[in-house]
């Protein structure tokens, strides 16, 4: 995978003024949440694609094909039984997700201070 190496505006970012630095802040964290949205996309995609990828797997070995669109078929037989005669399963901890953050920006000093 191809990186690419990210260099700030250095001259910029020293000579800006503080409404100037908000709003190139405030730009780069737009951008960064609209990337999250694009990957959390792809993500949902792939997931969905290596599924039906796995299914189509599970049907070409089985070569157990519905007679009607609408009927059902067994697809998890073994993995059940195997659960029954199996150890109890280890719970799984999750970590609820936790709220976006949101950086504060100092309050610029008005002039009744």
């Amino acid at each position: 995978m191809a990186t690419r190496r990210v260099t700030p505006p250095w001259d910029f970012l020293q000579e800006a003024s503080n409404p100037s630095l908000e709003s190139f802040e405030l730009s780069r964290l737009n951008h960064a949440a609209n990337l999250r949205k694009e990957i959390a996309a792809l993500l949902e995609q792939w997931i969905e694609e290596a599924a039906e990828a796995l299914l189509a797997r599970w049907l070409r070995e089985h070569h157990k094909l519905p007679q009607e669109p609408n009927q059902r078929i067994e697809v998890l037989p073994e993995i059940r039984s195997a659960a029954v005669t199996g150890p109890p399963a280890e719970p799984m901890s999750v970590r609820p997700r936790q709220p976006e953050r949101r950086i504060r920006t100092a309050r610029r000093p008005s002039a009744a201070d």
